[in-house]
């Protein structure tokens, strides 16, 4: 599954394993809608109602938003997309993607301490990152072989070479820059039957230090694989 030069094959385990567990856990590969991530945010605002007398629809204009922009206040009432003030509809496309949890399990807060407050202010979250599929094909773009081959030699950070373990698995990249929350609800994911090993999670642990913190341990296994890309 894994050509000979990926960091990989510098791991003794194996590097996915079976996910017995019908729970979330760290290292847990699941499929989550997660959303694009555009340069420029993308929004709806609310332009008028179908009908006057209706308020559970409306008429939106989606259009790109500034952040040094005045929000514009709308009197218009619609049901189904209450604002409170400094809110806007945030528009975005979502695909349906392979996803790493990176990190679950939350302590859950104290209801006594949350009494009067939203659901939302402490509802439990996970951190997941995204899986994008390497190979071209009538509904993504890809990634050129060049770009590819640099990933799998651990020379960005923010990027990841896998195989993911799926039936007609693929080739994809790990976003670790596009690590982003969902909902645990259980209609939010769904588990796959596998999780990285205990030895691979430390790997993009590693990979992670050397994202946020700019560097990674001197006896990291990226180091060591580092090394032999170069002495190649």
């Amino acid at each position: 599954m894994y050509p000979e030069l990926c960091v990989q094959s510098l791991v003794t385990s194996k590097w996915w394993v079976k996910h017995e567990a019908n729970s979330l856990c760290r290292g847990a590969l699941i499929q989550a809608f997660v959303p694009h991530v555009d340069q420029t945010p993308y929004g709806f605002e609310l332009v008028g109602r179908n009908s006057a007398d209706k308020h559970d629809t409306a008429i939106v204009k989606v259009g790109p938003i500034k952040v040094d922009q005045p929000l514009k206040p709308t009197s218009l009432p619609v049901a189904a997309m209450p604002l409170n003030g400094g809110e806007i509809w945030g528009a975005y496309r979502a695909k349906k993607r392979p996803c790493l949890v990176l990190s679950c399990d939350h302590p859950i807060v104290n209801s006594e301490l949350t009494k009067g407050m939203a659901h939302h202010s402490t509802a439990q979250t996970c951190v997941v990152a995204p899986y994008y599929g390497v190979t071209k094909n009538h509904t993504r773009s890809g990634y050129r072989k060049e770009f590819v081959e640099r990933v799998q030699q651990c020379e960005y950070p923010q990027f990841f070479w896998d195989h993911l373990p799926f039936v007609d698995g693929e080739e994809s990249i790990l976003r670790l820059d596009q690590m982003q929350p969902i909902g645990t609800h259980h209609h939010a994911y769904k588990l796959s039957t596998h999780k990285l090993s205990d030895e691979a999670l430390s790997l993009i642990d590693d990979m992670l230090s050397w994202l946020v913190w700019g560097g990674v341990a001197p006896d990291s296994q990226i180091l060591a694989y580092r090394e032999l890309i170069e002495a190649l």
